[in-house]
């Protein structure tokens, strides 16, 4: 059985190597202190990030990382999913689904007019169930790094 909930203190042994193998899919490197910023971060009620998790049979399997932020062009906010990552073993079981279709509910509480996420171009497996969403939005991002340990 399936359960979509807010990240709890006590999923930081189970959040953590889900968090690792995100970075390592994407081929970056964090400082222990960084992720340890994040977790702490996702943990703050007052801060602006949030953390939902898909526990499968009382084992997390899933992670998604969301914020809100305001727009110039719109009413209402935008929902930024930032972060989704799923067991590998869990792949193509439908964890990626429920934890967007869980963001896009919260979006929906929150009044956000959107929701919106990056992936990159070479991510097929997850493409095809974004495709599922929406067609990619067609635009190009653009970065510039402002300070040096911005690795990414």
């Amino acid at each position: 059985m399936s359960l979509v909930r807010p990240l709890q203190i006590g999923d930081k042994s189970q959040w953590t190597p889900l968090w690792q193998g995100y970075l390592e899919f994407y081929k970056t490197k964090l400082s222990d202190e960084q992720s340890e910023l994040t977790w702490q971060r996702l943990l703050d009620s007052s801060y602006n990030l949030h953390c939902l998790v898909v526990e499968v049979d009382g084992v997390v399997q899933g992670i998604t990382h969301y914020s809100f932020q305001t727009s110039t062009w719109a009413q209402k906010n935008y929902c930024y999913l930032e972060d989704l990552f799923t067991s590998p073993a869990m792949r193509g079981k439908g964890i990626g689904r429920l934890l967007i279709d869980a963001v896009k509910d919260v979006a929906i509480s929150e009044g956000s007019s959107r929701i919106y996420w990056n992936t990159d171009k070479s991510n097929e497996t997850a493409r095809k169930l974004y495709d599922t969403y929406s067609l990619e939005s067609g635009k190009v991002q653009y970065r510039i790094a402002l300070d040096p340990s911005d690795q990414d």
